[in-house]
């Protein structure tokens, strides 16, 4: 491979679509002119802030930035006014995010039950056969280890061991939050009810697969392909089925309904927040909340009593806690090989960024830092290190780099990108 593979290979194929796409909204369904400028910004966003959600609107100023720094324009989504825009837009607009239902258990079953009885009535070397031993699979063991949608498809057989009655290991090599690549291993237990080591065992010997996605395309033909089911096909699937046992509202449910459906089962059994968060795989509470009390509205007293104890410590923490140590991790890429202005980026960034808060180099290649914030309480914190990963991807774009940029909180794992 050559260098340009690799920097292709270091942004990741959503990443790009979804940059493409906000370039053509903005070009030819608004009709704006690149290079652009920041007024021409200003009034895009403007037009836009009542019918597109905040978040949507910053992914479509990150595309624009992306293109003026490949292209060696300067971007206009730093202007200060562009981002008293943005504010302004979130204090006037604000956005509900959209959740999506969570699956309780009783509707697993279901669905199961539904899978399993059409299975009796199938043969089982017919394309529909295959269908539902896969589909079963994916269902019972997105929902047992509470996987999304794309950690689902980038499971690979030759990264499953699987131990009959006892469990099976997977390893994802990335996900969404793993950033830097670094993969994980997840275990799922053998069951005596919606068994997702059977299911999963079930499928592979009918599939007959030694190698690539665990979980690939079937065309109509029953061909099984070589490259996974695309994320979009897993919601699709779940609805599906949700929709075959006739569960209400059932296009409300989608691929995220397994995890959220998990963590509302969890909290129901009692699982703590912490045990919760190392299973699933949360860097933060405020992450985990997002789930629970999503998933089990009307239940504040039962999972106050469930979680008492780590929400008044997570809470005495934020607000006794003075001086915060943190470590940081620094990935930076040049835009184009064209360029070699990491090094200067990386002095500019030690230098402005971090030696204001004491910083200890952890290793010799400038890529792992420590710093020690002050600050009087949580709130206080996450604005100073928003502000400093700002001030830290300004300089990297300055200087025609990509940055990468995560800063961890190593006593409590809260992560900050």
């Amino acid at each position: 491979m050559d260098v340009e593979q690799y920097i292709r290979a270091a942004t990741r194929d959503n990443t790009r679509k979804s940059y493409r796409t906000a370039i053509e909204h903005y070009e030819d369904v608004w009709g704006g002119f690149l290079p652009a400028t920041p007024d021409s910004i200003a009034s895009y966003l403007a037009h836009y802030a009542p019918t597109l959600a905040i978040s949507t609107l910053k992914q479509r100023l990150a595309a624009i930035a992306a293109w003026h720094n490949e292209q060696g324009f300067p971007d206009p989504t730093k202007a200060p006014h562009v981002k008293k825009v943005i504010k302004g837009i979130a204090e006037l607009h604000p956005f509900k995010e959209k959740q999506a239902k969570p699956l309780q258990i009783e509707q697993l079953q279901a669905i199961d039950g539904w899978i399993t009885e059409h299975l009796s009535q199938t043969d089982t070397r017919s394309v529909n056969s295959v269908k539902l031993l896969r589909d079963r699979a994916l269902i019972l063991l997105g929902f047992w280890r509470a996987f999304r949608g794309d950690e689902l498809t980038r499971i690979r057989v030759e990264n499953v061991s699987v131990i009959p009655g006892v469990g099976m290991e997977i390893f994802i090599p990335r996900s969404k939050t793993d950033r830097l690549s670094h993969g994980r291993t997840y275990r799922a237990p053998a069951l005596q009810h919606l068994c997702p080591v059977t299911a999963f065992t079930d499928w592979m010997s009918a599939a007959q697969l030694t190698k690539g996605p665990a979980f690939p395309a079937i065309n109509q033909w029953g061909h099984v392909a070589e490259q996974a089911i695309h994320p979009a096909s897993v919601i699709a699937i779940i609805k599906a089925y949700c929709q075959q046992v006739d569960l209400l509202n059932a296009d409300e449910f989608s691929s995220h309904s397994l995890r959220r459906g998990f963590a509302t089962w969890a909290t129901a059994n009692s699982w703590d927040t912490k045990t919760l968060m190392e299973y699933v795989g949360w860097k933060d509470v405020q992450s985990a909340m997002r789930y629970i009390e999503g998933a089990d509205p009307f239940s504040q007293q039962r999972i106050q009593q469930a979680l008492p104890q780590a929400i008044a410590q997570a809470t005495q923490d934020s607000e006794l806690q003075k001086d915060t140590a943190l470590e940081i991790s620094l990935c930076l890429e040049p835009y184009s090989k064209h360029f070699h202005g990491t090094g200067k980026a990386r002095s500019l960034i030690e230098r402005h960024c971090l030696l204001p808060w004491a910083m200890e180099k952890l290793d010799a290649e400038g890529t792992r830092y420590r710093i020690t914030i002050s600050s009087g309480d949580c709130g206080a914190l996450d604005e100073a290190l928003d502000e400093l990963l700002h001030h830290m991807h300004q300089i990297a774009s300055d200087n025609q780099c990509m940055l990468e940029a995560t800063i961890r909180d190593p006593h409590t794992d809260r992560v900050w990108d």
